[in-house]
Formats: structure tokens, sequence, C-alpha cells
């Protein structure tokens, strides 16, 4: 193992920023009265903004605060605060001071969060009020946590606080804690979409390594202004010499952002770069393209969680800089970044080929990412060797290696017999759980998720392709595949979910069939879709927390078990 050195900390990176660009503002955030953001006389949104050597300063104060309240390199700190000035400060505090910093989605609800943190077993929360007094209720649940910090009112006085860490270390500077590249930084939590959420570990290598891939590949230069809707690109910004943006929204809520605010601020700050999710830049898209809001400084457009529909990205461009593109990084919780491709490219490329079912091409790997293309199988795999080779453009599953590939798994540790495999060299390879293929230009074509798979006695069908030649039907707005077992029949029958468009949800029982029957007819035409013969209605599709973007198709499929042992289709009120 590497010897143990401050500069392996990944805390350091802010240090670095400070000393090149000490003065310039590192982050800005809204200034909340309640909550509503207050106004100065002329209507303009006021903001709070710390620079980059203050930023670093209050990290140093934290770090020092939390030393002397008895952290020790190793422990295990879970972090709940709202995105901004103060998350990411604590962050980088905990970083410098050694702690392993979890992460963790609140919108996944508070029992299985309390599940999760439950099984981490953690030494103390950094977190607001709220969620301190939760510890508090569930006290049993956490045994260890003995190191609390709230941000914001204590619940009770003499509690430690954020505040008087910064009041009584505010002059402390000190190297942040030695480590070794490969030692523990961070357990961030899956978003449970696709299963159980497992505890991920990231070292502080893969860390550092994150962030040079991301900045190499998008060219992300110091002084980029980033309106950042998903708090973990604050962090990398703040690396970077990129200045951070907090937008005025709920960042844990993605789909409740109101456009008209994300424009204002995205126009006060004369924004280069924007990471959201889909959900986000739907909204925003249709609110530009009703009133004719621009936001013409922005260049670089990030949207992550799930492919954003390539038929609204003539729209999307329309907003951005005259040269501005969009880009879809892709990749997972434990394996991110992994590839990426631009608005650009897919419309002149391959969003043509994606309506024929060939599948969304997520574009090509990451400079330091090796991948292939391996068997579909639901068991676990030793070694990368035992696997035969597929052929070209084949489907199946996709697995990879990289610096910024995680390599296990800290809860749920059975995942890890599932989802990594050693190859002869000693490297881990993720098994990612999507399935595709990949071109002759070395980009991967995403089918969708290997669970969300139907296979039926003849053949298999893959959610991405099927459903890309039904959502084409004009009552349509999108559909999702799920399976089911029928009584006596091997392996499962695929049904389509089907979410109508506004104003088309069939009325009575006459107008649901003659849609049903439009589409059994355009699954005829296809040899994607051939063999569909099951629909059921959906008003409004169930998606996940994080990004409201990724449909839960296994919440259909067990609608789909329930309803279709009696009846072949029918309306759906709520899955």
């Amino acid at each position: 193992m590497e010897e143990k050195r401050s500069e392996h900390n990944v805390g350091i990176l802010l240090t670095r920023s400070a000393e090149k660009f000490a003065g310039s503002i590192a982050v800005a955030e809204p200034v909340r009265k309640g909550k509503k953001t207050r106004r100065d006389p002329n209507g303009a949104r006021l903001f709070r903004t710390v620079s980059f050597a203050e930023l670093n300063r209050r990290s140093d104060a934290a770090a020092a605060g939390f030393r002397a309240a008895g952290l020790r390199p190793g422990m295990k700190i879970v972090l709940m605060v709202r995105h901004g000035i103060d998350f990411i400060t604590l962050v980088y505090a905990l970083f410098k001071a050694g702690a392993v910093l979890v992460l963790i989605d609140p919108g996944m609800g508070l029992r299985r969060m309390i599940g999760c943190l439950r099984e981490i077993e953690p030494d103390g929360f950094a977190a607001v009020s709220a969620v301190q007094a939760a510890r508090i209720l569930f006290f049993r649940s956490f045994p260890r946590a003995r190191l609390n910090l709230t941000v914001g009112l204590p619940l009770l006085p003499g509690q430690l606080t954020l505040k008087k860490l910064l009041r009584r270390f505010g002059s402390s500077a000190a190297p942040p804690a030695a480590v070794s590249p490969d030692d523990p930084a961070a357990i961030i939590f899956t978003s449970g979409s696709t299963g159980p959420a497992k505890g991920v570990l990231y070292t502080h290598k893969i860390i550092q390594a994150q962030v040079e891939e991301i900045q190499k590949r998008y060219n992300i230069e110091p002084g980029t202004v980033d309106l950042a809707a998903f708090p973990f690109f604050g962090l990398f910004n703040a690396a970077m010499g990129s200045l951070t943006v907090i937008p005025d929204m709920d960042t844990t809520h993605p789909a409740a952002v109101d456009p008209a605010a994300f424009c204002e601020v995205a126009n006060q700050w004369q924004i280069t770069q924007s990471f959201a999710s889909p959900a986000v830049w739907r909204k925003v898209v249709a609110y530009c393209s009703g009133t004719g809001t621009k936001i013409p400084t922005l260049r670089r457009a990030i949207s992550a969680g799930a492919p954003f529909p390539a038929g609204l990205l003539p729209d999307f461009l329309k907003i951005l800089h005259p040269e501005g593109d969009i880009f879809t990084p892709y990749g997972a919780t434990e394996s991110l970044p992994a590839a990426s491709i631009g608005a650009r490219e897919i419309l002149a490329e391959t969003a043509a080929l994606s309506r024929l079912g060939k599948g969304t091409c997520v574009g090509k790997r990451f400079e330091k990412i090796e991948w292939r293309i391996i068997p579909i199988t639901d068991e676990p795999v030793a070694s990368l060797e035992d696997l035969p080779a597929l052929p070209a453009g084949s489907i199946g599953e996709l697995a990879l290696t990289g610096p910024q590939v995680t390599e296990r798994y800290v809860t749920r540790v059975e995942a890890n017999r599932l989802s990594k495999i050693r190859d002869s060299r000693g490297r881990i390879w993720h098994r990612i759980g999507d399935v595709g293929w990949i071109d002759d230009k070395d980009r991967f074509w995403f089918c969708g998720r290997k669970a969300h798979r139907v296979e039926t006695p003849g053949r298999t069908y893959f959610s991405i392709p099927c459903e890309a030649i039904l959502n084409s039907h004009p009552d349509v707005a999108r559909t999702a595949l799920a399976g089911f077992r029928s009584p006596g029949q091997d392996g499962r029958l695929p049904v389509i979910f089907v979410e109508p468009k506004k104003g088309k949800f069939p009325k009575t029982g006459e107008e649901k069939q003659a849609l049903f029957e439009s589409l059994r007819a355009l699954a005829a035409q296809s040899p994607v879709t051939e063999g569909i013969r099951h629909f059921l209605l959906c008003p409004q599709f169930p998606v996940d927390v994080r990004h409201n973007a990724k449909i839960n198709r296994e919440k259909l499929s067990e609608t789909a078990e329930m309803l279709l042992g009696k009846r072949e289709s029918g309306p759906l009120k709520r899955p």
C-alpha cells in the first residue's frame, strides 16, 4: 500500500483551488426568508457568496472543530444538509479530517433511509435540526452516533453547531489528514430505484479520478459558472476552480422545479454550464418554448439520471448559446462517469436509429474506462476470462473497469458476488446491470436494465427498444415494458403500460380498445416488438426519487402480475 500522505486526501483539491483563485467567488446561494428568496429593491434575487479562500478557510475550521470534538480518521459521519455553502464546506471538512462521508438520498423515504443508515453504523451526523430530531427519535438504530453537529438552530443548549465551530476555529489551518489513495473517503448509497439501496465505497483516488475525467472530457476551465441542480457537481466545481451557483429549488425533488425561477437565476449569473436531471430540463425547455425565454450564455448543459428525450433536443438547443451543446453522461453510482454523448451527435447520427428500436446511444467511453459486452446472466461470474466472447453487435450486459469504478459495496455485501468480476490482472470489473451493444465507433447503445428484460419461451424483449417503437404512436406520451407469468406458460409474457398524452386518455371502453388495437398493429410492424399483445393504461408512471426520470418498472411488473391473471387488458388508476 502506498504511504499515507496529505496530498492523497481529496480535500486538498479545494486547498489548491484556494491557492490559485483565492478571491474569486466559489459558491453563490440564494438568501431565503422561510421558503421564499429575498430580493433587493430593484427586484433582483439576493445571493450569499463565499470566495475560494473563504470556503477553504471554513472547511479548515470545521475540520479542526471535528477533530477537537473527537473525530478520528475512518469514523463514518452522515451528512444531511441542504445543497449550498454549508454542504460544500462540510464535505471538504470531513474529507480533510479523514472521516468517511456518508451520503444518502432522503427522497427514498424515512423507513428505507433509516434501514440503510442502520447498516452503516454511523459514528455521527452532521445535519439540519429536523434530521437530528429524527436521529434522537430513532436513537436505538444509531447506538454509535455520538459525534453530532447541527447546521442551523440546535435542538438543545450546548449542542455542537457549525456556527460554533467556525467561530471558535476560524483561524485554524492544518494539512488534510494523511491517507493512502485506497483509504475510504465516502459511502454513497444507490437510489434503490432498481433494487435495494446499497452503500458504495468511494476511495480518495476514485473521487480524484472522477474530477480529472469530468474536467478533461468536458473541457471545464477555471471561471466556468455552473448552475448546479445536483449537489455532487458542486463538489467537483470547487475542485476545478468553477463558480457554483445554487438554483432556487429543492434539489431532492427536481420535478418540482419552478422553471421561471431557474431561468431567472441562470440569466442573473450569466451561467456558462448547468448540471440537472431530465425532470428539470423538461420543464425548463417547455417553459422557454412557451415564453421565448433563453439562456444565451449557457454553452454546456449536462443532463444525467436518464436519457433526455431526443425529440426535445432541437427545442433545448434553441435556448442555449449558438455554439452550445447538451451532454448526457452515462454511468451509475458505482461507476461514474463511464461514457458521454452530445445532442448534436444524437440528432445527426443516432436518434433515427433509436426510433427504429436500436436502443439509446450513450456515446463513447471516458478515456480511462475499459468496457466489454458479456453474456446476459443473473448468476455470479468468478473471472472475466471464464466468459465467452459475444459476436459484434450482440446485445449483452455491460461490464467496465477504470480508475473511477468502485470495487465494492459495504452494505448488502452479497451484491458484490453478483456485481463484481475479477480479471487475470487482478482488476475489478463492475457489472453495471445494463444491457446493450457496442457499435463500430466504440459507442454503447443502452437497451435497458438487465432486470427489466422479459424472457419468453421464444425470445427476449428489451425495454428501451420496445418502448421506442410504441412511443411513436401519436396519442402516446410514453410506454413501459413489464412482464407477467401466465398460468401454464414457460417464462414470462410482455405487457406494455401506456401513458397517453394529455387530453388523449380513453374515456370509454371502445376508445380504450381502439387505442390498444392500434398499438398491437404498430407492434406487429417491427421485429423488435412483434408478438406483444398485452396493454394496460397508466395515467402517470412511477419514477425514481433521485432524478424523477427512471420508470419504476418493478412496480409496474407487480401490477401486471396482479391484473393479467384475470384479464388481458384494462384501465389502471394507479400502479
